[in-house]
């Protein structure tokens, strides 16, 4: 595409009014592709019925689209470094929103399936150079304030589906959960094109390999259909769990390959290069170990509240909203807070507020009342609000700014390997201990506690770690 205008430096972000512009290109369109990710399962029963499918096949409707933006992030991010972030956005929206209209339209499980896997790659494209198009609107002193807004829409997007499929449904079918993008699509391609940033540098060393691609692929869906078979729903395993297991055996195996590969490179797909940067390492790991936490108690807390404490389906959603909403609340105030204390100091500070609240719910008196519950998860969620912006402000700018893509995509790839990972160990805890009874729930809490208190010593960490500038500096 034609420049008709020098590219805007790093540090100087865009000017007025094309930043402001930018961002809101960059935050609807981050919004519609995590709420797609909830958005169908309020709708999978009725789905199943009109186009006369199991309701096991019917969830390959929620998969498709998951497990295809899990295995291209990495990918999209490393070719964002190569041809251009805005592009790769531009792109992942136009087929996002060509697939939302065969969605729309579509007449069998199986062509509603690849139309999912359809959007689920354009969503792909558009998370993975999200934080990287963030990176180049603001200046670096503008940069922490709003990556933590983009915090706050992917916080309230990823919890908002349920909610808004629900509204959808209440006055229209299913496929207007799909039709809705279309003209969202449309507006952010109209203002994407005149308002995103090109990049200021490339990555000309970033090759594409088939195999490398391969690769990826191959291991993230080993991961993902692994877990999934082990995953809990209704107290129970859905999935056979040798079969599962056998999976993620086979994931480690390929990833153990993939990864002595990728050591190789110069500018490898899997940025392994990035984790060689001590703060940026501890960044991921602290965000991976925080993201394990949340997926443990999010799916423990239903079944406590549920089976444990005798609360109805209406009352324990409620209460558990109080986590997502101190995200929000608590977001915006940690993104005012970066630049004048440490990430490294931010994010323990969070993670210990966030510990110390799961450690409160797994030692709820035996008859709690609704506020007992309520203000202790507010404090987990709170804490998880206190750390993440701080956190994926370190991932962002830690990197030189040619592989800002390829920070972006380790964005993604963190919470949802976070995400597989407490799916795993609660498939594991509930194997051995009812989840309807309280001692199932609980293991899992203080498991999540322990995952929060790891995660809260790993970015602490960071205090010893060299300036941020100072890091990036030795990369570029």
């Amino acid at each position: 595409m034609t420049q008709t205008q020098p590219e805007p430096t790093v540090q100087d972000g865009l000017p007025q009014p094309q930043r402001t512009r930018s961002m809101i290109v960059i935050l609807l369109g981050i919004a519609v592709a995590v709420l797609d990710g909830t958005i169908v399962n309020l709708a999978l029963p009725g789905i199943a019925q009109e186009l006369k499918a199991s309701p096991s096949a019917a969830i390959w409707v929620v998969n498709a689209y998951q497990i295809a933006t899990l295995v291209m992030l990495l990918p999209l991010a490393a070719l964002g470094d190569k041809v251009g972030y805005r592009r790769v956005y531009l792109v992942g929206m136009t087929l996002f929103t060509v697939s939302s209209v065969v969605a729309t339209f579509s007449s069998s499980l199986t062509m509603l399936i690849v139309a999912r896997a359809l959007q689920g790659l354009g969503a792909a494209g558009i998370m993975s150079v999200n934080a990287a198009l963030v990176r180049l609107t603001y200046p670096a002193a503008e940069l922490g304030r709003n990556i933590a807004k983009n915090s706050v829409v992917v916080a309230a997007s990823s919890v908002a589906g349920p909610s808004v499929a629900a509204a959808i449904l209440s006055v229209a079918s299913w496929p207007w959960l799909f039709a809705l993008n279309v003209p969202l699509g449309l507006l952010v391609l109209a203002l994407g094109m005149k308002a995103l940033p090109h990049n200021v540098s490339k990555g000309s060393g970033v090759r594409f390999s088939a195999l490398d691609v391969g690769l990826n692929v191959l291991m993230f869906s080993l991961f993902f259909i692994g877990a999934d078979g082990l995953g809990v729903r209704d107290g129970a395993a859905h999935g056979t769990p040798v079969v599962a297991w056998g999976l993620l055996a086979a994931g480690v195996l390929v990833g153990v390959f993939y990864m002595q590969r990728q050591r190789r490179q110069a500018m490898p797909l899997f940025p392994v290069d990035l984790l060689r940067i001590p703060v940026f390492a501890l960044s991921m790991c602290t965000s991976v170990m925080a993201f394990c936490a949340q997926m443990l108690a999010y799916i423990a807390l239903p079944f406590l509240l549920l089976d444990v404490y005798g609360r109805t389906h209406v009352q324990a959603g409620l209460l558990i909203t109080a986590w997502p909403l101190a995200i929000v609340v608590m977001a915006p105030l940690a993104g005012r807070l970066i630049g004048r204390y440490p990430d490294g100091a931010l994010g323990g500070l969070g993670l210990g507020l966030m510990a110390s609240g799961l450690v409160a719910l797994a030692l709820l008196p035996q008859d709690p009342s609704n506020i007992d519950i309520a203000w202790r998860m507010a404090l987990c969620g709170a804490g998880f609000g206190l750390f993440q912006s701080p956190n994926n402000h370190t991932i962002v700018s830690s990197p030189p700014a040619h592989r800002a893509g390829a920070a972006s995509g380790m964005l993604g790839t963190a919470r949802l390997t976070g995400q597989t990972l407490g799916a795993v160990v609660l498939a594991i805890v509930f194997g051995i201990w009812s989840p309807h009874a309280a001692t199932g729930p609980a293991i899992a809490l203080w498991l999540a506690a322990a995952c929060a208190s790891c995660a809260a010593v790993f970015s602490t960490l960071r205090l010893r770690q060299a300036p941020l500038g100072a890091a990036t500096a030795t990369h570029t």
